[in-house]
């Protein structure tokens, strides 16, 4: 392009001195200028398609890094979320057995609590029927002895 632009100042410069000088050789400069413009374009367009094309492929390169880094976070997303399911289902199993253990010793300590509150009444009731004899056989036998007065 410099070349074409160094010989149309040439050409330009000789029209000005030169009489006879004739414009068709301006004229076919210009068709080079044109062509070599259409070649640049063509040249640019090249380039800017060929950019486009690493672009798009740089694009799929990291959609594909993406998906493969997403795949990997849910797959360990996934390990994850079964250890948690595993370790609190065996918390449960330990707090349902817990739980039943301690019903278990409720109804021992409930049977041992009304055990012994029956015996509690049993001897209440023993001591008053004891109570209640004695004192009968104590008014029983004041009645039989005379009193001295």
């Amino acid at each position: 392009m410099e070349a074409l632009i160094s010989h149309f100042t040439f050409l330009s410069d000789q029209s000005l001195h030169d009489k006879n000088f004739d414009p068709s050789t301006i004229e076919d400069l210009m068709r080079l200028f044109e062509l070599e413009s259409y070649k640049s374009w063509a040249a640019m367009e090249l380039e800017y398609e060929q950019e486009v094309a690493e672009a798009e492929n740089s694009m799929q390169e990291a959609e594909d890094y993406l998906d493969s880094a997403m795949e990997e976070a849910m797959e360990e997303f996934r390990r994850f979320e079964e250890e948690m399911e595993r370790e609190s289902n065996k918390e449960l199993q330990g707090l349902l057995s817990i739980g039943e253990s301690a019903r278990r010793l409720g109804k021992s300590m409930e049977k041992a609590a009304s055990y012994a509150s029956n015996k509690y009444v049993e001897a209440a009731l023993n001591s008053a029927t004891a109570s209640m004899k004695s004192a009968m056989k104590s008014v029983a036998s004041k009645g039989k002895k005379v009193h001295p007065s």
